[in-house]
């Protein structure tokens, strides 16, 4: 057993939250841009892409996160490409990400009143302008909250990524634990380091979600 002072494993385990953070921010960021084209497949007039969305939507859904982390973890070796365990990490949750929050948005815009898509097309809008200047920023009213909630659930889920061998917050608990044999020390500074991260967001999402309500009252 090797000896660690509390402050070593503290030190250790916050340097390995550093990483959950920003794969975290990279997923919900890259899952936010690929989110937003899926969305936009989603209410497409075109029956074709439509349907892709959905299927898209429906394979990262519908199938567990590591599996597709696994998929891609030793897909990508099989087909001659060398790809590291970040990589891996930050794809596999991008994707995950871009799937709940296009169909978080689709809902969002759905729920605008269809008198403002006739009343900007009666402006002479194209679905563009339609989009960014009129439908958007109301729809934005309506996911603030469920945006800010999944976001919760995405930092929990970059502990899926230790099993790959991404070292963070997770993977490094684990090797800390083997090392000094005292887990309900270790894995409960992980706990609380999770709650510090998230409680302020959930928090945040309920303020969101009254003033959704209220929003929507008016």
């Amino acid at each position: 057993m090797i000896e660690f002072s509390n402050w070593d494993i503290l030190r250790n385990l916050l340097f390995a939250t550093r990483w959950t953070i920003a794969l975290s921010l990279v997923a919900f960021i890259g899952g936010g841009v690929v989110g937003l084209i899926i969305m936009s497949m989603r209410i497409s007039r075109r029956k074709v892409l439509r349907n892709f969305a959905a299927a898209y939507i429906g394979l990262f859904q519908g199938t567990p996160l590591l599996l597709q982390l696994f998929l891609i973890f030793f897909g990508f070796p099989m087909l001659g490409f060398r790809i590291e365990a970040w990589t891996v990490a930050a794809l596999g949750l991008t994707f995950y990400a871009s799937a709940f929050l296009g169909e978080i948005w689709r809902g969002g815009v759905e729920a605008v009143d269809k008198g403002q898509w006739d009343g900007s097309a009666a402006l002479g809008l194209r679905w563009m302008l339609q989009m960014r200047l009129i439908i958007l920023p109301q729809a934005f009213a309506y996911v603030r909250a469920p945006t800010v909630g999944f976001l919760v659930q995405l930092i929990k889920a970059t502990a899926v990524t230790s099993i790959i061998g991404f070292e963070e917050l997770v993977r490094v608990s684990g090797v800390i634990n083997n090392a000094t044999f005292e887990p309900f020390k270790v894995y409960g500074i992980v706990a609380m380091i999770f709650f510090c991260i998230c409680f302020p967001l959930t928090w945040y999402a309920r303020v969101l979600e009254r003033r959704s309500e209220a929003f929507r009252s008016h």
